[in-house]
């Protein structure tokens, strides 16, 4: 077949967990025998558009606005133009180069009108993988006020965004639950994992040696600083355990909380933690070779259940997951069910520190470690996700 994949952003230019988990299912669709393209936009452009190839992979990239790392208001008006700047663009690309299924990401939640036109053009099935439940989440944390008009505004793309998809994938079994009570509109709906290509890598950079940890246990956070995560989580967690020293905190990623967390750092005279920009693919991988434990975190106030896609590169390197969530995330039952890691909810600031007290244990952390790349392998492969994406067709 021909396969389109739709994405807000994408390798190389990315260093978002979504585009790489989408390039890796590309890849996987084209060792299984198809066609792929990949439709992204770039604020770096200076033609319409470009083609390009990646691995095997043809990628389509449009000339679009900023959409990552900068205001709300400008990265609502300019994600609110995608379908219309990839029309534009690529129209006489979409017009000669008919696919047989499109495979769409969220976020972002404004491809719903450009996924429908194809749908009409090439009479092809869609399949929306849905991670994030925006608006919800910014309601849940106050970032937008019920019944306001921005909410009408962004809920009535989210309504376009799901009534363009045939099949709806969610993240993880609570995620579906509540999409089915919230979300009346007769769709399919099912749970699709996230998922990572099972490829570990062999740290070629002394990272320790760099900053001087040769002799600690590093907690590493590698993404998005913002407030959807509640960085301060971390933050806290450091401060508690100032006193052991062991154990050193290095945080990695760009978001509307760096500033946050780089003021707390000073102010609480944080000597166990590093905030550092956001890095390549390539680096942030190495990264991960070369630091002891992956840490994640989810705002307190969500009621949808994210599962970070941050946690399968963890996975991959075998590193031991410590992370804290909302109430009724069902992700805690996913790691600690499989050994692979402990999981506490957001504000359980004395068992928190207590789980990582725990992994600074060396032969603890290997086996907890091993665990997580065992449930990978079971669960969240980027194999049995392209096979359940086109069991759909």
């Amino acid at each position: 077949m021909r396969i389109c994949l739709i994405i807000d952003d994408y390798l190389p230019e990315s260093i978002k967990v979504g585009a790489k988990m989408m390039h890796e299912l590309a890849c996987e669709l084209k060792d299984q025998g198809h066609e792929v393209t990949v439709v992204t936009p770039s604020a770096k452009l200076k033609a319409k558009r470009e083609i390009s190839t990646l691995d095997g992979v043809t990628v389509c990239r449009f000339r679009s606005g900023e959409i990552k790392n900068v205001g709300k208001v400008k990265r609502a008006i300019n994600e609110t133009l995608l379908s219309y700047h990839a029309w534009r663009s690529l129209s006489s690309y979409f017009l000669s180069n008919p696919h047989d299924l499109i495979v769409y990401y969220s976020p972002s939640i404004f491809f719903g009108s450009l996924v429908s036109r194809l749908k009409r053009l090439w009479s092809a099935p869609s399949y929306l993988i849905l991670r994030d439940l925006f608006p919800q989440w910014a309601l849940d944390q106050g970032l937008i006020c019920e019944g306001s008009k921005i909410e009408k505004y962004f809920r009535f793309f989210e309504k376009k965004n799901y009534e363009s998809a045939d099949t709806i994938g969610l993240m993880s079994q609570k995620n579906l639950e509540w999409f089915k009570e919230k979300v009346t509109n007769g769709k399919k709906t099912e749970v699709l994992y996230n998922w990572a290509a099972n490829t570990p890598v062999e740290s070629t950079t002394d990272y320790k040696g760099q900053f001087g940890l040769r002799d600690k246990t590093v907690y590493f956070y590698g993404g998005n600083i913002g407030h959807a995560q509640d960085m301060m989580n971390i933050v806290r967690l450091a401060k508690n355990m100032q006193n052991e020293a062991k154990a050193y905190f290095v945080l990695v990623g760009a978001g509307d909380e760096v500033e946050l967390v780089r003021e707390a750092i000073e102010k609480e005279e944080l000597h166990n933690m590093t905030l550092l920009p956001s890095v390549s693919q390539e680096e942030f991988k190495q990264m991960l070779a070369a630091f002891d434990i992956g840490l994640f975190t989810l705002h307190k106030d969500h009621s949808t259940h994210n599962f970070p896609g941050k946690l399968l590169g963890y996975m991959v390197q075998e590193l031991p997951i410590l992370g804290s969530i909302n109430p009724g995330n069902d992700l805690k039952e996913v790691v600690e069910d499989a050994g692979a890691g402990l999981v506490t909810i957001n504000g359980e600031d004395e068992l928190f520190l207590a789980n990582a007290l725990k992994l600074l244990d060396d032969a603890y952390r290997e086996e907890v470690g091993h665990n997580g790349k065992k449930l990978l392998d079971e669960v969240f492969s980027v194999e049995s996700a392209a096979r359940q994406i086109l069991k759909t067709v």
